[in-house]
């Protein structure tokens, strides 16, 4: 078993849903054995970004980011399965952490922008 950290992003996407919600999204994530990061398979991944080796991690509708060190796993992103950031992730686009944070926040006031 891991010890699971999150960083601001992945719990500010955690925040915006309901306890019971958040039980079901996490379950995935805080199952995973050391056996399922040595040999990965659906719906798990593995992938390097620069130097970093990052899993990628499908639970229903969201996709865990995070990094093994050790006997922990940091969850760097959870995003949405059909946000550009996640487009941008997985087909390993080269975009830095601020500038996901940034154009998240972006999309976000151009799309609440459209509704006024």
């Amino acid at each position: 078993m891991y010890q699971v950290t999150f960083s601001a992003q992945a719990m500010r996407e955690l925040n915006q849903l309901d306890q019971l919600a958040q039980l079901d999204v996490l379950e995935p994530v805080t199952s995973i054995r050391p056996e399922d990061l040595a040999h990965p398979r659906e719906p798990l991944g593995r992938f390097r970004r620069g130097k970093k080796e990052f899993y990628r991690l499908r639970a229903g509708d969201f996709r865990f980011y995070f990094v093994a060190h050790g006997e922990a796993l940091h969850v760097h992103y959870i995003l949405h399965k059909n946000s550009l950031e996640d487009f941008l992730l997985r087909n390993k686009l080269p975009v830095s952490e601020q500038q996901l944070v940034e154009q998240h926040s972006k999309f976000w006031r151009y799309l609440e922008s459209l509704t006024k």
